[in-house]
């Protein structure tokens, strides 16, 4: 028979994992136990990813500064410093495991150009089927605020989206979310299981450490990027890093026949079945033997939108905006591509084969209002493209029909703003949260791009 299928699993820590918020000292103990943790998932099969920060906490240690400085010259300084003794650091306990380990350093160019998108992808594929555990990190030695990713938690998402990973796993200094602060407030519940995070009501009042740049809320960001591309994502305890061996145990569990029995039951008695184990509820999983600790567990897309369409959601950075009519975007759900005559105005100042914003409008104008728009109402904005042509070809062909453009403009290498293949429509997905022990309905959800669609092969 055979047994449950390995798992790409994705740990993210946080600087106040790894140092001593007011001595910097590395948290030597709390190292140790994820090290344990990567090679006993290793041992399992399952293939693992770390994405660390804490390059410059290492570096304030370093050079004996007290405060993180706000000058980017001097925090890229320390985190050239930090970055070579951080990578000792883990190179040096994971020897004593004999688990190899390889360095990954990205900043958000990397990731917007499609070739080095590729390549990273690419890297990290064949690392992990050499048996090495590749460490991630943000390279903060040269970025600035311009290509970086904002904080580790977004890298995370990113970096388990790319390699198609089936668990990220977000390590904290509390079990769960709360729907109130625990801290001040006795009656808090916990929430262990998150079906939309849209409808969340939680607290996220937690900010991050003084050494760190992420908090709660940059948390529920990178979860909302993972599951949209088809990733469970967990948050935990990051001073129990065993938590993370037995919530990947319930999981696997749920793919045991028992587990398989109880789905097929409750669809023989009219119950909806999960495909995809990963993406079952706590009610579906109450029969499981498997004691987990407290966590809270976003469950993934049913659409999940991966690789060329990831990537043109979330790898890139648009330089302007498109505004298109209903019509426009109703053949873009039928998938068809942009043309001339569905868009309505450009905002920005962008390129050919620059990314953009997709932006549905309510009701066109014939003539610019007072606010100077030529639409009335919001715009709702619904997804990203990369354009064949410049802002200003677009203003002057924009409302006309694709035979048109060359009289407009010149000439015609393609009768799309768009093609339909270099777009991607955010997921519009309407499924409540679930709170501990409390069972909502589904709704409908309706998403884009699947698992195999795009060049990407999963964990």
């Amino acid at each position: 028979m055979r047994g449950p299928r390995s798992l790409g699993v994705v740990i993210k820590l946080g600087t106040s994992s790894i140092v001593d918020e007011k001595t910097h000292e590395p948290l030597l103990s709390i190292l140790t136990s994820i090290v344990e943790t990567a090679v006993r998932l290793r041992k399992d099969g399952h293939k693992v990813i770390i994405v660390s920060s804490g390059a410059i906490g290492v570096g304030l240690r370093r050079m004996d500064v007290e405060k993180r400085p706000k000058h980017l010259s001097k925090l890229q300084a320390l985190a050239a410093i930090g970055q070579c003794r951080l990578m000792s650091l883990w190179d040096s306990l994971f020897t004593h495991l004999r688990q190899p380990i390889a360095q990954i350093l990205l900043t958000r160019n990397d990731i917007a150009d499609r070739s080095r998108y590729l390549n990273a992808q690419n890297t990290i594929h064949e690392l992990l089927d050499m048996g090495v555990i590749p460490i991630v990190n943000e390279n903060d030695t040269l970025a600035v605020s311009e290509i970086k990713f904002g904080d580790n938690d977004t890298l995370s998402a990113i970096t388990a989206a790319m390699v198609h990973a089936d668990l990220l796993f977000l390590m904290t200094d509390v079990d769960c979310l709360y729907d109130k602060n625990p801290r001040t407030n006795p009656d808090a519940q916990p929430i262990e299981v998150v079906e939309d995070i849209g409808q969340l009501v939680a607290d996220v009042s937690q900010a991050g450490s003084s050494l760190g740049t992420g908090g709660m809320s940059t948390k529920i960001v990178a979860a909302r990027l993972a599951t949209s591309a088809g990733v469970t994502t967990v948050i935990t305890r990051s001073s129990i890093p065993g938590n993370i061996v037995k919530i990947v145990k319930h999981i696997q569990a749920s793919r045991s026949p028992a587990s398989l029995a109880t789905q097929s039951n409750a669809e023989d008695q009219g119950g909806a079945s999960t495909e995809d184990p990963l993406s079952a509820s706590t009610a579906s999983l109450t029969d499981l033997t498997v004691t987990i600790p407290l966590h809270t567990r976003f469950l993934p897309s049913p659409h999940p939108v991966r690789d060329r369409y990831f990537w043109i959601l979330h790898g890139l950075r648009p330089h302007g905006t498109l505004y298109i009519d209903a019509g426009a975007h109703k053949a873009l759900t039928g998938r068809a591509g942009l043309l001339p005559v569905g868009v309505v105005d450009v905002e920005g100042t962008f390129a050919q084969q620059e990314a953009v914003r997709i932006c549905v409008v309510e009701r066109k104008r014939s003539a610019p209002g007072e606010d100077g728009k030529l639409w009335e109402g919001d715009a709702v904005e619904v997804g990203r493209a990369l354009v064949n042509f410049a802002s200003s070809e677009i203003k002057q062909i924009k409302g006309h029909q694709s035979t048109e453009i060359k009289s407009l403009i010149g000439y015609a290498d393609s009768e799309y703003i768009a093609q339909r293949e270099s777009i991607s429509l955010f997921s519009r997905e309407s499924r409540p949260a679930t709170p501990s022990r409390e069972a909502m309905p589904d709704a409908p959800a309706e998403g884009e791009g699947s698992a195999d669609e795009g060049e990407g092969a999963a964990l």
